[in-house]
């Protein structure tokens, strides 16, 4: 044997040519499945000659190892001895064990994201082939193809059939790394590309490779010897890189940090803005002011939370007779079925409230649920005023400033009287006022008395500045802000009697609402101009909520026989035209409890941009009411789910 082979020579001794079904192994064993396709031309591997090339007799496979090949000198390019490669040891159990969070991660099939471009680049944590190294660092994928069992899934380069000439490791390697290259670049166009990936795919010339097998570049670039000086170090990079954060196309992994590129942070399961970095180093000689960047009260914030600059408010007055009972649900008066979405704020006022004022709280609360907090509260007497906000809005407020005015001539009793309420939204300024004005069908005169009490006597505002103060009247509260809404119960009757009110009642609602608004007092009045300068009041379309008989829908049937009239209402007064737009006016002929009937006003309030160096409330609220309000809510839906409980029970007895 040892002198055939001699004599042949190299072209008899290349002429072993790997099949479809493998390639030559060095211990004669054959590797399966090197080639895509077996119809396709072989692509040759080591000594390997071109179709239609010098044809020697059939050989079988076997090599022996221990005698040297001899070599002609017919072919100068393959002067060196051939080596003996050694099969690489078992695998490392560690590196199938480095992060379960990255291996459930890897379960999952998606087309685009950063770890695949890791694995292409050289730090799979899955074994260290050829294949995880040839596409994305070509320097090191200089091994023979037949040293790796993982050969089989590298797209090999197909070869014209035909071809002559004699073939290399860096023809057939760079035919490899070519077509995959070519992968490489189809999946980034159509992934996006990135920096990062327009790096791995710009193309990079072969080294030069020493043809042995205990060489530095195979024992790096395969990854299999841990007695290797630099085995441990690229270990410890492929252990900190399995925890890489993913792609865009493919949600990142919750232990998931990129090591490589700081902008691929955003996140991705939050709705909120992101904040960059350089906004919150950067400092402006504009701070507080309209222009500057980021400021809480800007322009930029006030778009993001109200991109149509329009805030949804809910406006509601009720005399509740001081009567200890309230009304089982207050769902007719907050939530009204004619409005599909909930409101931004809720401002409601009482006269003649009940004796427990943080029973009454704790409902309003308990209603709205924990998407709204308490903002703000006060009271003057049997007067309250409740401020309810989302609490997503809190930050956006200034703090909140109160003042009030007693009308009767003995100050101690404080049924009679004025309160008000102001603060800053963003850049506009708001103020509430609730009132109760002197009773009686012929004291007109004493309610305008009232009215100019209240305008002058409320001391608002205190700390805040005011937003224009150019327009600003100091004998007149309602000039000193943006946007006023006064409610409350005025007391102005109809005139004419009960008999002709009575008769206008019994005919359509529509033509009888007109024909009531003849005889109103305060209609009157505003047209002459002696009331509620610059005020306006949506049109009313329901019956007049005074005076009911406690618990019916029937006016008063007692022996005074009071007229039927409009005593409570909801006027508002803007500085600049068409910022506020009524969009309901109504009562609530459900809540019965009271000799009054509810009226509530639903609005759309326009909202300018501010300055953060004004007084900031800074997400103030009243928390023991909030987590009252939960427990409530909490309480009533377990008292209703064992209702349902026993109800379906009773109905199975009575069934058997």
């Amino acid at each position: 044997m040892p002198s055939k082979l001699a004599s042949l020579g190299h072209s008899e001794a290349a002429s072993q040519q790997p099949t479809a079904q493998g390639c030559l192994h060095p211990e004669g064993s054959m590797l399966k499945g090197l080639l895509p396709n077996s119809d396709e031309e072989p692509v040759p591997c080591l000594g390997s000659r071109a179709a239609g090339d010098h044809r020697g007799p059939e050989r079988s496979p076997e090599l022996p190892v221990d005698t040297p090949e001899q070599v002609s000198n017919e072919d100068p390019q393959a002067q060196a001895r051939p080596f003996t490669p050694k099969p690489p040891p078992p695998r490392p159990r560690l590196e199938r064990a480095l992060s379960l969070d990255e291996k459930g991660w890897r379960k999952r099939r998606f087309r685009t994201s950063r770890e695949d471009l890791t694995v292409r680049n050289g730090a799979s944590p899955s074994g260290g082939s050829l294949q995880d190294e040839a596409p994305g660092t070509p320097a090191r994928s200089g091994s023979p193809p037949c040293l790796s069992a993982s050969l089989q899934e590298i797209p090999m380069a197909r070869r014209a059939p035909g071809s002559g000439g004699p073939s290399s490791w860096g023809n057939c390697l760079s035919g490899m790394i070519s077509t995959s290259l070519d992968l490489l670049h189809r999946e980034g166009a159509s992934a996006g590309s990135t920096p990062r990936l327009a790096s791995l795919l710009s193309p990079r010339p072969l080294p030069t490779m020493a043809r042995n097998v205990a060489s530095e570049g195979l024992r790096t670039a395969n990854k299999v010897d841990p007695d290797h000086a630099d085995y441990k170090l690229r270990l410890q990079a492929r252990l900190f890189r399995a925890h890489s954060s993913l792609g865009p196309g493919r949600p990142p992994s919750p232990l998931a940090c990129d090591d490589c590129s700081l902008h691929s942070s955003r996140p991705t399961f939050s709705l909120l803005a992101p904040i960059r970095a350089k906004d919150v180093r950067s400092r402006s000689y504009l701070e507080g002011s309209l222009l500057a960047s980021g400021a809480l009260m800007g322009a930029d914030e006030l778009a993001r939370y109200f991109p149509n600059r329009s805030v949804a408010l809910f406006v509601a007055t009720w005399n509740m007779q001081g009567q200890k009972e309230l009304p089982p649900n207050l769902d007719e008066l907050l939530l009204p079925a004619e409005a599909d979405l909930a409101q931004d704020l809720y401002v409601v006022g009482v006269q003649e409230g009940c004796s427990d004022r943080r029973e009454w709280e704790a409902r309003l609360q308990e209603t709205l649920g924990p998407r709204y907090v308490m903002l703000y509260s006060a009271a003057h007497g049997a007067l309250y005023m409740a401020v309810l906000i989302r609490r997503d809005l809190i930050w956006f407020c200034s703090e909140v400033e109160s003042s009030t005015v007693t009308t009767r001539i003995v100050s101690q009793i404080k049924t009679k009287g004025a309160l008000g309420i102001s603060f800053t939204f963003f850049g506009t300024s708001l103020l509430f006022i609730t009132s109760h004005f002197t009773s009686g069908d012929g004291k007109v005169g004493e309610r305008l008395v009232d009215y100019s009490k209240t305008v002058q006597g409320l001391a608002l505002p205190k700390n805040v500045p005011d937003t224009s103060p150019y327009r600003s009247d100091a004998a007149d509260v309602t000039t000193r802000f943006d946007e006023v809404f006064w409610f409350g119960d005025f007391n102005f009757r109809l005139s004419g009697g009960r008999a002709a009110v009575e008769a206008i009642l019994k005919q359509d609602l529509g033509s009888s609402v007109q024909a009531l608004l003849q005889h109103d007092q305060l209609t009157r009045e505003m047209q002459r101009g002696s009331i509620f300068k610059g005020f306006q009041e949506p049109d009313i379309h329901f019956l007049p909520s005074y005076k009911f008989d406690v618990g019916k829908d029937s006016y008063d049937t007692t022996s005074k026989q009071r007229t039927p009239s409009y005593t409570d209402r909801i006027l508002y007064r803007s500085r600049h035209k068409d910022d506020i737009c009524p969009v309901k006016y109504s009562s609530c002929p459900g809540i019965r409890t009271s000799d009054h009937r509810p009226v509530y006003g639903l609005f759309r309030v326009k909202v300018r941009p501010g300055r953060d160096n004004i007084p900031l409330a800074a997400g103030k609220f009243d928390r023991e009411l909030y987590l009252l309000g939960i427990k409530r809510r909490i309480s009533r839906e377990i008292q209703r789910q064992q209702a349902l409980k026993s109800q379906h029970a009773s109905a199975v007895c009575t069934v058997s």
